[in-house]
């Protein structure tokens, strides 16, 4: 995704109209960020834009997993992928060791 404010980059102008109270929000964690409110809100959209994109991504990622699955038979014990999970997270934050993937088993 491009970079909000990126100079080389073409902007389109756009108009939005906002209640009175959320313009005020924005003006207020603008001033706090220490950027302009237009500033705050194109990174505010470029971000929400993107959180899309990836959901949007994650369920494509997973009906590709699911479809995989019901194809050949294979996949985790939901428990084992818990446990997996959970330990990664820890060796992520430094808490421990790399975990093993868990085995692959029959599920159908």
């Amino acid at each position: 995704m491009p970079i909000p404010d990126n100079p080389i980059e073409k902007t389109v102008p756009t108009s939005i109209k906002l209640p009175a109270s959320v313009k005020a929000q924005i003006d207020e964690s603008a001033r706090k960020a220490g950027v302009s409110a237009h500033a705050f809100m194109v990174k505010a959209l470029a971000d929400a834009s993107e959180r899309a994109r990836l959901q949007e991504q994650f369920h494509q990622d997973s009906m590709d997993a699911l479809r995989d699955m019901n194809e050949t038979g294979l996949g985790y014990k939901l428990d084992d992928a818990h446990t997996y999970f959970k330990a990664l997270a820890l060796h992520r934050q430094g808490q421990g060791p790399k975990p093993d993937r868990p085995a692959i088993i029959k599920v159908n």
